[in-house]
């Protein structure tokens, strides 16, 4: 007895160094490492890192709104004045193509520039982060281009050109039409359906129900969630079996699949699939803390995928989300199905209540 109470003092003197981590996010914001170049393609996704890091900390006032929100507006690949590329339409993750910057239609034609479904997630997101009211958003642009990406078996691609097609985009395609309050852009029983093949199956290793990735049970999970059809698609059973996948997962943090080491990010993957399950309360709160205070950079700021490893934003915000789920003092909650705050969800309600206001005031009209 008196061991576990030593091993629980020492989880709770691990310091959470908060003012690091905002300066962290500031420099992500300004400039990236060398090492970081190739990311350019999706620098879109690193802002909202950055910007949704922030947002968790409660430090968004050291960001220029206003800036940013044009920045992003900029990214939208809006339609031509004949708009024979509505079916390209969504946001791109930088302007590594050399598209004149412009934050107001028509679009101009250029036959390599398309929306990206994870960067039309990512902006959206973090264009509610910083409050806008989304009005600006192209909505027929984005789920015209979202439609053209979902393949006869219910996943999505990428890009209109083609891509890798896995659970992954199938979230980003839920999360999309969600916020947008418009499931027009996605056939929801195919994806269901894709869902189903991808996430049930009867393993012999482990017993479980998922043979995917923690990451990839996440996106499947949250998809069904924010579709509204997560007691339709899985049994009580096959919940209750992929629950139990997943409390497995947990060491000190969690890992993503069995006999692979902890990873930092997987203390929200995992994490936020149990707070959807209603289980995440079974998990041991202080080994995961401790697991993830164990990679924060106590120089930089920032978390690592692991410890004495160097930070970077998508593991640095995943370890923030990680310590808001389980409760960390002066930490906003997170939604864990949209992966944005409780407070930029709040907002996005709140334009979702004013559209359907609208919406029926005209009808009224009528």
């Amino acid at each position: 007895m008196a061991e576990e109470e030593n091993q629980f003092e020492e989880f709770e003197q691990i310091d959470f160094l908060r003012d690091r981590h905002v300066r962290f996010f500031q420099r992500t914001l300004q400039v990236l490492p060398e090492r970081y170049a190739s990311l350019e393609t999706t620098r879109l996704s690193i802002l909202f890192f950055a910007l949704s890091g922030l947002d968790v900390l409660d430090a968004l006032e050291v960001v220029d709104s206003k800036v940013m929100i044009e920045w992003i507006y900029s990214q939208q690949v809006l339609p031509t004045q004949d708009k024979s590329n509505l079916n390209r339409g969504g946001f791109r993750g930088s302007a590594h193509i050399g598209i004149p910057y412009s934050t107001k239609g028509p679009g101009v034609l250029h036959p390599y520039d398309s929306g990206h479904v994870a960067m039309t997630y990512t902006g959206l997101c973090s264009l509610l982060i910083l409050g806008d009211d989304l009005s600006r958003v192209n909505k027929e642009a984005v789920l015209a281009g979202l439609k053209v990406l979902q393949l006869e078996d219910g996943s999505f691609y990428a890009v209109p050109e083609g891509s890798e097609n896995d659970i992954r985009f199938i979230y980003c395609a839920a999360s999309i039409c969600y916020m947008l309050d418009d499931w027009s852009g996605m056939d929801i029983q195919k994806a269901i359906d894709y869902i189903r093949g991808s996430l049930v199956s009867e393993s012999l290793c482990d017993n479980s129900v998922t043979r995917v990735p923690g990451g990839w049970t996440y996106c499947a999970i949250a998809s069904l969630c924010l579709m509204g059809r997560l007691d339709e698609a899985l049994s009580p059973r096959e919940l209750n079996r992929i629950r139990r996948w997943c409390i497995m997962r947990q060491q000190s943090g969690f890992h993503g699949r069995p006999n692979k080491p902890v990873d930092t990010c997987y203390s929200f993957w995992v994490g936020a699939t149990l707070e959807l399950l209603d289980v995440f309360q079974f998990t041991h709160f202080e080994k995961n803390r401790s697991f993830i205070l164990s990679t924060q950079d106590r120089l930089v700021g920032g978390f690592a995928k692991w410890p004495d490893s160097h930070p970077d934003p998508l593991h640095a915000y995943l370890g923030l989300c990680g310590l808001s789920l389980i409760g960390e003092p002066d930490l906003k909650k997170v939604h864990p199905a949209l992966n944005i705050t409780q407070r930029a969800f709040q907002h996005l309600q709140q334009l979702q209540q004013t559209w359907r206001d609208n919406a029926g005031s005209c009808v009224g009209q009528q």
